[in-house]
């Protein structure tokens, strides 16, 4: 109903000399997919996915606690049918708790995971990662777990239910911030581009732009320091640890600061490149797209929409010896593959 998935509509949408618009949008999470559609509130329909589900290994499902069960698509219904399934769920808050019923999204899970009380500046607005990372770090600890599970099964165990929630993924990755409050109670604050436990370790401004460095151990801040022509500050009483140059690093910041706006971005990023110091330019995405690195990286591939149009994806960004990870299949129209999935996965009896 109403066209799919939502994210079929979001710009932006290339067209063909016809007229027929895609969203680069989904294309961009969505290719090697299939797409079948279904009336889940349709009881044949429900009745065919079940059989689907008796064959199949995995299920991953997104709706609101409760919604499948109550269809008849939940983990008890499907593993009667098929007790070697892997059945995850992905919910904003999990399927039980206070907040279960709660709706979500990305930037509200951000606001509850405490995220965004140390994202931004240290005096400023509440900001949210400018990428999606509740969605991304669910699917990911998502997949992990299924494969996990499915090794379980492969090996002769019994299939199982997942829980994942977004809130459970971001608070597993805030690992700094979760471990200051359970060691010494404090409240973890937005740092801007600094971090709470390295420093010189942020962004500075050179004479015409921002560059940032990452000094993170003593012999890297040694060479930071003789860059700038302050050698004398490795022996300061207030930066001779990692731990003191954190605690102290607004002091740093005023100290360094002068030095690296006299001269050019890119003279600091040789500079620092020839002395072994973690550093980089802050690319927007049309320059990190075109780099010569991401080139021979191969980690932007063509891609052919379902109307025709010639366009560009981001590549499965890991390399595995002996397998390639290919764009093998284009994203799909919505229903594409109704017809295709119903005949190969069943009998024509069952479709």
């Amino acid at each position: 109903p109403d066209g799919g998935d939502g994210m079929r509509s979001w710009p932006p949408l290339s067209k063909n000399e016809q007229g027929d618009s895609y969203s680069e949008n989904f294309a961009s999470l969505n290719r090697n997919k299939r797409s079948l559609t279904a009336d889940l509130k349709n009881a044949d329909d429900v009745g065919r996915l079940v059989k689907l589900a008796s064959v199949c290994d995995v299920v991953i499902e997104n709706f609101r606690p409760g919604v499948l069960n109550r269809l008849g698509l939940g983990y008890e219904q499907l593993s009667e049918v098929n007790p070697k399934l892997v059945y995850c769920s992905i919910s904003g808050y999990g399927q039980t708790g206070p907040y279960a019923p709660k709706g979500a999204f990305d930037v509200t899970v951000q606001g509850m995971s405490g995220l965004m009380s140390v994202t931004g500046e240290a005096d400023g607005n509440p900001v949210k990662c400018g990428v999606p990372v509740g969605d991304f770090c669910a699917g990911l600890y998502s997949g992990f777990t299924v494969l996990s599970k499915l090794m379980q099964v492969r090996a002769g165990g019994k299939g199982g239910y997942i829980d994942c929630s977004m809130l459970g993924s971001l608070i597993g990755v805030a690992a700094l911030q979760t471990s200051e409050y359970f060691g010494n109670g404090g409240t973890p604050q937005a740092l801007g581009s600094a971090h709470p436990r390295n420093a010189p370790y942020r962004a500075f401004r050179a004479s015409d732009d921002y560059f940032i460095i990452a000094a993170g151990n003593d012999k890297l801040w040694s060479e930071v320091a003789d860059a700038v022509g302050l050698p004398e500050l490795t022996t300061d009483s207030r930066f001779e640890t990692q731990s003191l140059r954190a605690t102290n690093q607004d002091v740093l910041l005023h100290l360094l600061q002068p030095e690296f706006e006299k001269k050019t971005a890119a003279y600091w990023l040789e500079e620092m490149d020839r002395r072994g110091v973690p550093c980089s330019a802050i690319n927007d995405y049309p320059t990190i797209l075109n780099d010569k690195h991401v080139e021979h990286l191969e980690l932007v591939r063509p891609l052919t929409l379902p109307n025709g149009v010639e366009t560009k994806t981001t590549a499965f960004p890991v390399a595995m010896q002996d397998y390639s990870f290919e764009v093998y299949r284009q994203p799909p129209e919505l229903g594409a593959h109704n017809d295709e999935i119903l005949s190969d996965w069943l009998t024509s009896t069952d479709a």
